[in-house]
């Protein structure tokens, strides 16, 4: 979901000046005062920033000026970076209180930000300024922490099958029909069977937290509470790492292969016919896989109980505002526009994901792949629940965690016990520091 690698000492630093964001925030509270003594007509210059390149950077400068027929009272200033870089730069003016009036957010730094109260409440601006009507219930709530609104999601995505067709017909294997994950893991079993060597049905599941939290909701449970704690215990990690077992023993493909092809993946080097993801790597896929792809399938995960509200949506971005912002509602409506109105969804389409909002979704020209993903998430609308409490700080380095201990079990150099005790072990410096 995401990853803090990269930034554990400017975390630091924010986490340090934490009293300062709460001064901050004293001056901006989002009480709704600033709302009530707005003058529409008067000269407002706000910033905005966002991670990108030079395509995106094009479309925002399209939707500002959009923006601008409709408010030319508000001058946008907007600025750009690369991912790692942009964080970086956040974590420098959340130390100085200088954040941007508005900002395009990762849902990784959600709470991190909220709670050190260096985020705009929004919620004296929802349904007034920042319209709710086009946004589901469970995408509003996607931007919630601690009870409070911080963040209004951009897109959405959902985890999802993708499968190979190509790789399906030379294996002389149907498409998956849905099931367990025992039927799942028999399904890729029969194609690396009748592949003749050639590729493997899929890759071992257990090596994703995604899939972990999947089987947890369906239970009843979160990977983590809203107060931050797990929502499991070893014995059922235990169960989970070994459920995937009959895959590392050759049903799916060797760790090896997979480290051969990398920086890309086993499904987009055409070695699997399937791989468990978010419905948004499609494209992706496509462009690795080169000629001769042009569609894949797209279905839902397997089902550990059926009628659970296992799935959700999750947001590719969100938008926010800064607690020391002197324009609150300027800022307000400038995130409803980017987020609301048809002109941005017209402009943007999916380049930021597939619209959350409705009004934006109909305006967005969507190509045969993002119509693709659209029906997809109609398509489990029965499976949608409310999406998990916003991840906790550091989660991305237990997702990474994961991810390793899961590559080491596949290549068969650490036993399920030992991964149980170090994921636990790395667990407890991340909940406790």
């Amino acid at each position: 979901m995401f990853n803090i690698r990269s930034s554990r000492t400017a975390v630091a630093a924010v986490a340090l000046t934490a009293a300062a964001a709460l001064a901050l925030t004293g001056c901006a509270s989002g009480s709704g005062d600033a709302a009530s003594t707005y003058d529409p007509d008067e000269k407002v210059t706000l910033s905005l920033a966002f991670w990108g390149n030079d395509v995106r950077a094009e479309l925002y400068n399209e939707a500002i000026a959009a923006f601008n027929e409709e408010y030319p009272n508000i001058t946008v200033n907007s600025t750009f970076l690369t991912f790692p870089e942009f964080w970086e730069k956040r974590q420098t003016e959340a130390a100085g209180g200088n954040l941007p009036d508005v900002m395009q957010f990762d849902y990784s730094y959600l709470r991190q930000y909220s709670q050190n109260n260096l985020l705009l409440d929004l919620d004296p601006y929802l349904g007034n300024v920042i319209e709710t009507d086009p946004l589901p219930a469970n995408v509003l709530g996607i931007g919630v922490v601690d009870g409070v609104t911080t963040g209004i999601a951009t897109s959405t995505n959902a985890w999802g099958l993708f499968t190979n067709p190509v790789l399906l017909e030379t294996a002389g294997v149907s498409e998956w029909e849905g099931g367990s994950w025992e039927d799942y893991t028999d399904w890729m079993g029969e194609i690396t069977a009748g592949s003749g060597g050639a590729f493997w049905g899929g890759a071992d599941y257990s090596g994703r937290i995604q899939n972990f939290e999947l089987q947890l909701r369906s239970e009843g449970s979160e990977l983590f509470s809203e107060e931050g704690e797990p929502g499991f215990d070893e014995a059922r990690l235990t169960e989970f790492w070994e459920s995937g077992a009959p895959i590392r023993d050759g049903i799916g493909i060797p760790q090896q292969r997979v480290e051969e092809v990398l920086p890309k993946g086993g499904f987009d080097s055409a070695l699997t016919a399937s791989e468990l993801t978010w419905d948004n790597f499609g494209a992706g896929y496509i462009a690795g896989l080169g000629e001769g792809y042009t569609e894949l399938g797209l279905i839902a995960p397997p089902v550990t109980k059926e009628g659970a509200k296992d799935l959700y949506l999750k947001p590719s971005m969100l938008h926010t505002i800064s607690a020391n912002t002197d324009h609150p509602e300027a800022a307000a409506t400038l995130v409803n526009f980017l987020v609301n109105s048809p002109e941005s969804g017209a402009i943007f389409g999916t380049n930021r994901g597939l619209p959350a909002s409705e009004t934006a979704l109909e305006g967005a020209d969507l190509d045969p792949l993002s119509q693709q993903v659209r029906d997809y998430e109609a398509s489990i609308s029965d499976r949608l629940g409310d999406a998990p409490p916003v991840p906790i700080v550091g989660y991305g380095t237990l997702e990474e965690k994961f991810r390793q201990l899961g590559t080491e079990l596949a290549f068969g150099t650490v036993s399920v016990d030992d991964a149980v005790k170090q994921f636990f072990a790395e667990m407890d410096v991340i909940l406790n520091q």
